[in-house]
């Protein structure tokens, strides 16, 4: 496996779309902090780009990587190695190259302008986990798509519906149920479904541990009460977590019953 996460490793870090990657976030960084002069300011600003951003960015290259490199893995599908050994490789190479572009595209910038001096970096420090905690999550949830859809189109298709379902129309139905059923207790609610979708679930860590979220009205005062405590911070994390794993484990369910 090590071999193949290597290889996948290598091949996208010379692809000149990882450049263009590394190279959006460090301009990115640069225009950010000479613009505000304030890592707070900076960090707060890079919040909406990065929970946006690194779930698409994460998805596109997923199922792009799937489709385009399907007739080297089939070769290799005919050499005897796991299935499973072959796309975990392939799948940690391609988490692993789009972090190594984020945190590194970001962390110049930033170590540049005197990160270590500010009160900012452990708020820096938890954006880049959970920017790589979505990389990790969207690049898995695009292999099953990819998976689950011999036809590129559709491929591209359902993983592009499924960002847009998560970043935009979750959150419309989820203020929608909120307005509709303003009568009745929906804290725990609110809370339990924002667990379902770990964009709007790191949008909120995120918010909580600027300490912004007096922003959020009473809805923040609710979400401050889990979220804000270190119990909230480590079940968020592990929620996430699970977010990473379950959909590893069903690729590699799905690879048993798939006929190549």
């Amino acid at each position: 496996m090590i071999k193949i996460l290597k290889y996948s490793f290598y091949d996208l870090m010379r692809s000149r779309w990882s450049y263009v990657y590394f190279a959006f976030y460090l301009v990115l960084g640069f225009v950010l902090l000479f613009l505000n002069n304030d890592v707070d300011k900076a960090v707060i600003t890079l919040m909406n780009i990065i929970i946006v951003l690194t779930p698409l960015i994460g998805t596109i290259f997923g199922v792009m990587y799937y489709y385009n490199s399907k007739e080297f893995t089939e070769l290799l599908l005919a050499q005897p190695i796991k299935r499973s050994t072959i796309f975990t490789g392939q799948y940690l190479g391609i988490s692993i190259s789009l972090t190594l572009s984020l945190i590194l595209g970001l962390g110049i910038p930033f170590l540049t302008y005197g990160l270590f001096k500010s009160s900012a970096i452990f708020e820096f420090g938890l954006l880049l986990l959970v920017g790589t905690l979505l990389n990790f999550i969207f690049v898995a949830l695009a292999f099953n798509i990819a998976l689950s859809n011999e036809n590129r189109i559709k491929g591209f298709g359902y993983a592009i519906l499924m960002w847009l379902f998560l970043a935009v129309i979750y959150d419309g139905i989820f203020l929608i149920s909120l307005v509709i059923f303003n009568e009745y207790p929906l804290d725990n609610v609110a809370l339990f479904t924002t667990m379902f979708n770990p964009i709007d679930l790191s949008r909120i860590l995120i918010l909580l541990k600027l300490d912004i979220s007096a922003l959020l009205g009473y809805t923040g005062a609710v979400f401050k009460k889990f979220f804000g405590t270190n119990l909230g911070l480590i079940l968020s994390l592990g929620i996430m977590m699970l977010w990473v794993l379950f959909p590893v484990w069903r690729i590699r369910a799905k690879l048993k019953k798939k006929d190549f």
